[in-house]
């Protein structure tokens, strides 16, 4: 069977078979492992095995039907079927998050000499237990964040709309999840949780952020939100916001770990676009204007605003 597949090269199309030519692959694969060795800081040969990208994301699919039960997966829940339901997805979802924790404690002590590799496993079982325990709290703070989305939106017409709908709502959920287990100095997973909500919502919520309860993100895309942030009560973002850290000399590891992020008091709206950088505080009740660029702290019930740009109107001849 002939392939009619083609390539177009200037203005005439030529056959395939007519441009393939072996490669030396004996040259190719000598260069990669060499390069492999040189710089082993990009890859991962003789290390011990890090976490799965793939298996994270389906246990924190899995995470997030366990708080929303009811809404995501085709099962139907009721009161006869639920206990043993919801007992498996449990003792299935402990398994599998020990598992991939475990994986990121042994390549993080794997670089470590003082680490003991025969304490990983329970680390990692202990870890996973404190967060399956952490569900009941996390529902009651997420109950707040749906209230908050359904009140603060005319367009929201049910609880239901916002937990299905609202990307916004969904990338909260993911960071909340995460954040415990940031707080547990749990390798890589977080963000990886995190990175995973990025990518489907294009919120950017860094698992290290503290976020307060009643937290909505009105359409949501766009939205950062770095490491050492903290959020207090009743705070509502739209699109675009950023807070974000000052940049940084070449090497910003001296700063790792240190406060570097806004602080968002509570009662706090941020309208589409603005900005704001620093360890700096917003106080409480203020409100910040569309596309405004803020790297000093602001008192309590402050509004700040952009002064609308001058319009100049020309008339057609």
């Amino acid at each position: 069977m002939v392939w009619a597949a083609n390539l177009c090269i200037g203005n005439e199309l030529w056959p395939l078979t007519k441009i393939i030519m072996k490669f030396d692959l004996p040259f190719i694969l000598e260069s990669l492992i060499k390069d492999y060795d040189e710089h082993g800081e990009i890859s991962q040969i003789d290390e011990a095995n890090l976490p799965v990208r793939e298996e994270v994301i389906l246990i924190t699919r899995e995470l997030i039907a366990l708080l929303f039960p009811g809404y995501f997966g085709r099962m139907q829940l009721t009161h006869d079927n639920l206990s043993n339901i919801i007992t498996s997805h449990l003792t299935d979802v402990y398994e599998r998050l020990a598992m991939q924790i475990e994986c990121s404690l042994m390549h993080a002590c794997s670089r470590n000499k003082n680490c003991k590799l025969t304490e990983c496993s329970k680390n990692a079982h202990r870890c996973a237990a404190w967060m399956l325990e952490a569900l009941p709290s996390l529902r009651k703070i997420l109950r707040t964040d749906v209230e908050a989305a359904f009140k603060g939106d005319p367009a929201c017409y049910s609880q239901e709309e916002a937990i299905f709908c609202y990307p916004g709502l969904h990338a909260i959920a993911i960071q909340r999840i995460a954040h415990e287990l940031h707080k547990y100095n749990v390798p890589l997973i977080p963000r990886m949780m995190t990175e995973y909500a990025h990518r489907r919502t294009g919120v950017d919520i860094h698992p290290g952020a503290t976020i307060g309860e009643h937290f909505f993100i009105d359409h949501a895309t766009g939205v950062v939100i770095g490491e050492t942030t903290v959020i207090g009560k009743n705070v509502k973002l739209y699109q675009g916001v950023t807070l974000g850290a000052k940049s940084f000399p070449e090497d910003a590891r001296e700063f790792r770990g240190k406060k570097r992020h806004p602080t968002i008091e509570d009662n706090v709206v941020i309208y589409a676009n603005a900005t704001i950088l620093g360890d700096v505080t917003i106080g409480e009740g203020s409100v910040i204007g569309g596309n405004s660029w803020i790297t000093r702290s602001v008192e309590p019930g402050t509004t700040i605003l952009i002064e609308p740009p001058k319009l100049r109107v020309r008339e057609k001849k």
